[in-house]
């Protein structure tokens, strides 16, 4: 009988890998997820889709780092949503120590929400570290939780997404001369300058066309305001 492993055997690769891009797709499926809940809660302060999202996240990551990553849910979907883009390598057992801190935070925010039916700053502080994980998942394949290995296993990871754990100079694209920086100081500069305009612009309420009407909730509201 073969030894179970966590991850996968490819040509080239001492060690099991993951395929990064499925791994970037299924953290942006679970933050749409976690974002939109954490909406119903700061708008409506309805926690229901939050419970939802809360039992799924934990589930997922139990099947990832317990049973294996080719029966999560959310990597399937991203398999299937990047299975004609040329896969990018990583190393597993990052990957592992990651979701297994995935894990805690969603066994807390599961217990929190689910069992004990609480709501307090530590549960929407969880729920924000897990927003910024994903996102930075996503949208840069910067893996947090990748970065804290090598200080609790006192060992460089092997296979880093973008190849950041091997050594090695720079291209010509990559840098940022001074020219962009000055853009970047500029347009921050006017941005921030323009902030108590912009506020006062984008808080008139727009003008409804096309036949439409303010939804029942904002109806009442504005009905209830002196």
């Amino acid at each position: 009988m073969k030894k179970y492993q966590f991850g996968e055997d490819v040509a080239g690769f001492s060690i099991p890998v993951l395929n990064e891009r499925e791994v970037r797709a299924a953290a942006g499926l679970l933050f749409i997820f976690v974002f939109l809940a954490m909406q119903r809660v700061v708008f409506l302060w309805d926690f229901t889709f939050l419970k939802f999202v809360s039992t799924f996240f934990l589930a997922d990551f139990i099947l990832r780092v317990f049973v294996s990553p080719r029966f999560s849910p959310s990597l399937i979907l991203g398999r299937l949503i990047v299975r004609n883009q040329t896969p990018e390598y990583v190393g597993a057992e990052q990957k592992k120590f990651a979701w297994t801190i995935g894990v805690i935070l969603g066994a807390i925010m599961f217990i929190s929400l689910n069992i004990l039916n609480t709501h307090s700053p530590i549960s929407g502080l969880i729920c924000m570290i897990c927003l910024l994980f994903l996102f930075l998942e996503t949208a840069f394949g910067i893996c947090l939780g990748c970065k804290m290995y090598p200080l609790v296993y006192r060992k460089k990871p092997q296979y880093c997404p973008g190849e950041i754990c091997e050594l090695k100079d720079k291209q010509p694209i990559q840098f940022t001369s001074k020219s962009q920086f000055i853009v970047l100081t500029i347009f921050i500069l006017i941005f921030l300058a323009t902030i108590p305009a912009l506020k006062e612009h984008y808080s008139k309420e727009p003008t409804l066309s096309f036949g439409m009407e303010k939804p029942p909730m904002f109806q009442e509201r504005t009905q209830e305001e002196p």
